[in-house]
């Protein structure tokens, strides 16, 4: 009896061990398909790089170089005018977008109500091109549509690609795109504000932050901090250079 209580001990400290050795799952991913994301990182670019463009341009038209108030005016006009551009823009693409992914989910609603047969078979042809055995697909497509809800969203995530618990929100996307836009706009005006004459204060401060935005962005995606940082800033100054220079020879021309 010692001995069989010896072994099961072994046994279960073996066990224990060994799922002792297992690695903890840690793969937690940041919200990369949500409604906020992408029109928050796009406004705040656009925001820095539209209007230091803009001000560089009226900048580069003005014929003594200093004349601070059109710029002041040009670069709160363009904040204001882009930031409600942006969040009008923003709001009808993902309330398009959504209206269209809830159509097709509807539509994939009556199609299991109207035909539940037909398509649990689909379901479990899906699963078997995944690698299922064409009877534990068979099964698993079964105990899915037990439950018409489940049923649904588990074709939509299959058929359409989308999660009908997870769509968009058009406000959110407009609200993050207006805010974004406005504070990335400001930047570049923020030193005329503060008394500047120049063009340069603005430049540099808004091609530090396209820098600190672009890295930052990089901490979603694959590239180095670095690389999204120049990128940025490359991208920015070339835009307030062409315009610069645009405004000049406008300014040259004698037109306006």
């Amino acid at each position: 009896m010692k001995s069989v209580a010896a072994v099961g001990n072994f046994a279960g400290m073996t066990a224990h061990a060994a799922s002792s050795q297992v690695p903890d799952i840690s793969h937690d991913h940041p919200d990369v398909t949500g409604g906020w994301l992408r029109p928050a990182v796009f406004g705040a670019m656009d925001g820095l790089v539209s209007n230091v463009a803009l001000i560089a341009g009226v900048a580069g038209g003005t014929q003594d170089h200093t004349d601070s108030k059109a710029v002041v005016l040009a670069g709160l006009a363009g904040l204001a005018a882009g930031a409600f551009s942006m969040a009008a823009g923003e709001y009808t693409s993902v309330a398009s977008q959504t209206e269209a992914a809830q159509r097709e989910i509807e539509k994939e609603r009556r199609e299991i109500l109207a035909n539940p047969v037909a398509e649990t078979s689909e379901l479990a042809e899906m699963y078997v091109d995944k690698g299922l055995s064409p009877e534990l697909a068979a099964e698993v497509a079964r105990q899915i549509h037990v439950d018409v809800n489940n049923a649904v969203s588990v074709h939509a995530r299959e058929e359409l690609g989308v999660d009908p618990d997870d769509l968009a929100s058009p406000r959110l996307a407009a609200g993050s795109s207006f805010l974004s836009f406005a504070v990335g706009a400001l930047l570049p005006v923020l030193p005329y504000l503060l008394g500047a004459q120049t063009l340069l204060p603005a430049l540099i401060v808004t091609l530090v932050a396209l820098f600190v935005c672009g890295a930052v962005v990089t901490q979603l995606t694959s590239r180095p901090w670095w690389y999204g940082g120049a990128r940025q800033t490359l991208l920015g100054a070339a835009a307030a250079g062409a315009t610069y220079l645009i405004g000049g020879l406008v300014a040259g021309a004698g037109i306006g």
